[in-house]
């Protein structure tokens, strides 16, 4: 079906589809979908024809944004941000600087070496103060 009749089935606008398809929330163009050509920028020249599947995944997308409410730009960056690892990096450490994301766990070797350097610090006798065996 074409961008109108699928934007009237899911509530929206074609320039908000369009918008979307900029962004990358729509499922990649089959070829045979859009007429031959390039038209500038390198993207398919023509009518983008919509399957069921592909608005069915518009349709998840809107039902994230109204649920989490967020703008479709939010959840393209989302998207990037679970898809590149680089960017993933960057904005978990931003967490982190913020106090929004915690240090991940000790790792299990992490904590015998600190563990076997309490126990090097005990006072002469071994066994530490208050305690008897």
């Amino acid at each position: 079906m074409r961008i109108t009749e699928a934007a009237q089935r899911l509530g929206t606008s074609p320039r908000m589809l369009r918008y979307r398809d900029m962004l990358g929330l729509l499922p990649p163009v089959r070829e045979a979908t859009r007429a031959p050509g390039r038209a500038p920028g390198g993207r398919p020249r023509g009518h983008r024809r919509f399957a069921e599947d592909e608005l069915a995944a518009v349709a998840h997308a809107l039902a994230i944004e109204q649920r989490y409410d967020i703008t479709p730009a939010a959840l393209a960056f989302g998207l990037k941000v679970l898809a590149e690892p680089g960017v993933r990096a960057e904005v978990a450490e931003l967490g982190r600087r913020i106090g929004r994301i915690t240090p991940p766990p000790a790792r299990a070797l992490d904590f015998e070496q600190e563990r076997a350097l309490r126990l090097l610090r005990l006072p002469p006798g071994g066994a530490p103060r208050g305690r008897r065996d």
